[in-house]
């Protein structure tokens, strides 16, 4: 079969070469999956570049979530068969023709859900979705995030919607601001303006802000810090800037503000299985009901990942990056 490959980490455009690999066989309690699309997350770029949480053995095959069909059955797997239409996500190698997951990880997915909104339904909605739950927010409330174009922001919108939550998003540019206008995604605060704050209080008509989602780090951390009211809450979610956070002492002792970190896995194992079934059963009910929508922009073939990554990566996108094992 065909998979990319990365033999040392380093940038994802320099690194990531597709090669023929063993099909792999599925052990007792695993399916092997035919790969339709697997989308490009900005963890699987870390994970390559070899800064995310944890570094697998070299060499490996990236991709963490996919959509396909059902290739193969172990021995012991019940409730799934040969030919269904399934996602998953937190595996390894869906960047490649064929991979294996267990088979309790492996979610069935309706006619109705598209392959694009299928092939990454779980892994950023579900950890948006428990983020959202850890905010601990109530129908009224405003909360902000920043780099709101992105996948996070735009999800962070609709699931918060969905329970009357209100979001003041941040972004650095007048296409970001157009591009979630366009969405219906409101209010849009540009921070590189001068008067930048003035307008997002007015934004929230004087309301407090009790919780602030950053995915820059840097100084657009204390950006979010500037908005908190008094004990709010500074949830840490991603570092798309590479610095590390720069904060006020100041306004983080005077508004007792708290500062939390959020890993998206690891959340997952803590919250117990009825209660990700719980919450993936609202996702697939959204996705089923067309109030969750997740486009693709293109998808590559897997020969060409490394031109993949690189668009993954350019400012500007309203949608993910995948690769698909047919084009």
């Amino acid at each position: 079969m065909r998979a990319v490959v990365i033999d040392t980490f380093g940038e994802p455009k320099d690194v990531l070469r597709a090669t023929d690999r063993p099909t792999p066989e599925p052990a007792a309690d695993e399916v092997r999956i035919a790969t339709t699309l697997s989308p490009m997350h900005n963890h699987d770029l870390a994970i390559v570049r070899g800064v995310y949480g944890y570094r697998p053995e070299l060499p490996a095959v990236p991709g963490t979530e996919a959509v396909g069909r059902i290739d193969a059955v172990g021995s012991e797997v019940k409730g799934l068969e040969v030919g269904q239409r399934v996602t998953v996500s937190g595996v390894n190698g869906t960047w490649a023709e064929y991979f294996l997951a267990k088979a309790a990880q492996v979610l069935p997915v309706p006619d109705s859900v598209s392959d694009e909104t299928a092939s990454q339904l779980l892994a950023m909605p579900l950890s948006t979705l428990v983020l959202l739950e850890d905010l601990k927010v109530q129908a009224g409330d405003w909360i902000t995030v920043n780099a709101a174009n992105g996948a996070v922001g735009r999800l962070l919108n609709v699931l918060a919607r969905e329970r009357g939550v209100r979001v003041l998003n941040l972004v650095r540019s007048a296409d970001a601001e157009k591009s979630l206008r366009e969405l219906g995604f409101e209010p849009v605060v540009i921070t590189e303006s001068e008067d930048w704050l003035d307008k997002a209080a007015a934004a929230t008509d004087g309301a407090p802000i009790v919780r602030a989602v950053d995915q820059v780090g840097g100084r657009a951390a204390n950006d979010l810090l500037s908005l908190l009211a008094p004990r709010g809450e500074l949830i840490s979610f991603g570092a798309l800037s590479g610095k590390p956070l720069s904060l006020n002492t100041g306004a983080l002792i005077f508004k007792q503000a708290v500062v939390q970190g959020f890993w998206g896995s690891k959340r997952m194992e803590e919250i117990g299985a009825d209660e990700r079934r719980r919450l993936i059963g609202e996702l697939m009910g959204m996705a089923a009901r067309g109030t969750l929508r997740l486009d693709i922009e293109r998808a590559y073939p897997l020969e060409r990942a490394g031109e993949a990554a690189a668009a993954s990566e350019t400012p500007g996108r309203n949608a993910k990056i995948a690769l698909a094992a047919k084009v």
